[in-house]
């Protein structure tokens, strides 16, 4: 499923609005940016096997390993793969489920949450809301 850029921008926009107060001031310093693929350089920062696909991608110093020196770092980045996003999903509805799992999933990275310990949290609240 494929939609106009102007159209996947606004679902990225809505989930960041979406996301609570408490959380806000965590990714005032980070960057969102929409990319239509991962670039091959991407893939291999972060070990994606073949077969595998990345929807999206957190690069920065999660807050949870901040310092005094890392006040003066670039800007946290989150891209969010958007061809990526739009090949797995077969409605809009799926789509909008899978922007928001990618960009909380990100905004976990940045909070300093492993990759294991966001797929165990994304597997709990998938079962809350599915049963």
């Amino acid at each position: 499923m494929q939609i106009p850029l102007s159209h996947f921008e606004k679902l990225v926009h809505d989930t960041l609005a979406a996301v609570p107060e408490e959380f806000r001031a965590s990714i005032a310093n980070v960057s969102f940016v929409i990319e239509e693929m991962p670039r091959q350089g991407g893939i291999g920062e972060v070990e994606i096997k073949r077969g595998e696909v990345l929807l999206g991608l957190y690069q920065g110093v999660p807050k949870t390993a901040w310092g005094v020196s890392d006040m003066e770092t670039p800007p946290d980045k989150i891209s969010v793969f958007k061809q990526s996003i739009e090949g797995l999903a077969h409605d809009m509805e799926t789509l909008k489920d899978l922007v928001r799992d990618v960009v909380w999933h990100e905004i976990g990275h940045c909070l300093g949450y492993g990759e294991d310990e966001l797929r165990l949290m994304e597997e709990a609240h998938h079962r809350k809301n599915h049963s």
